[in-house]
């Protein structure tokens, strides 16, 4: 049974964009043209030049941010706060999602490369407000992205979990690399599975899966 395979588990980690909500929402179109505006005025370039350059960061350093800081000592948090102030009225509450994780024994937490501050706005409007311990942004990890295993055992220590009995739930399958490899049971999420022996659990359902859980 799938409820074996996580009855050792004692904290629930939760990635955010696109685990917390449906990729439907296309919350990410909406940063993205932020993102791509960021960089044209941080680095005065061009905005095709800069969206390529916005998705060679992402797919380089993990994040865009992360590439501008590392290749342009570009302040986070300015940008950060500037990114993330989208509208999210596309987001609507999900009460059934809301009932599952509530019923999850133990410590529930989100950590995401996004803002805190964002991932409390998007708690709040998917009607997820209040049933997590902790939510960690990209600034807790000292702006190192995932998958970086650093940013993980950053965050992961100032959680105060034990790797051997948590689970992750995330839907970028490269940001479950570390998480296995710390010990972390891994729930890939997403309408296609990810390749790797890194992923113990895939479900195209959230809700679905966590109720076998519980």
């Amino acid at each position: 049974m799938v409820k074996d395979a996580f009855s050792h588990i004692s904290t629930w980690v939760f990635d955010l964009d696109h685990t917390l909500y449906p990729p439907s929402a296309r919350l990410f179109d909406l940063i993205e043209v932020r993102m791509t505006d960021y960089v044209m005025n941080a680095l005065g370039v061009e905005r095709e030049e800069a969206d390529r350059l916005r998705a060679h960061y992402w797919k380089t350093h993990g994040t865009t941010l992360a590439g501008l800081m590392r290749e342009h000592d570009v302040d986070p948090a300015p940008y950060l706060t500037d990114v993330h102030d989208i509208p999210l009225d596309r987001l609507t509450p999900d009460p059934v999602l809301a009932q599952q994780i509530r019923a999850l024994p133990g410590r529930r937490i989100v950590y995401t490369n996004g803002c805190a501050p964002y991932a409390e706005r998007v708690l709040d409007a998917r009607g997820l407000a209040g049933l997590f311990d902790a939510v960690y942004g990209v600034e807790h990890a000292g702006f190192m992205p995932k998958p970086d295993l650093e940013a993980f055992e950053k965050v992961f220590e100032t959680d105060g979990l034990v790797p051997q009995k948590a689970a992750m739930f995330e839907d970028d399958a490269r940001n479950l690399q570390a998480p296995h490899d710390m010990g972390l049971r891994t729930v890939h999420v997403a309408d296609t599975r990810g390749a790797g022996d890194h992923i113990h659990f895939h479900t195209d359902d959230l809700s679905a899966f966590l109720a076998k859980l519980i």
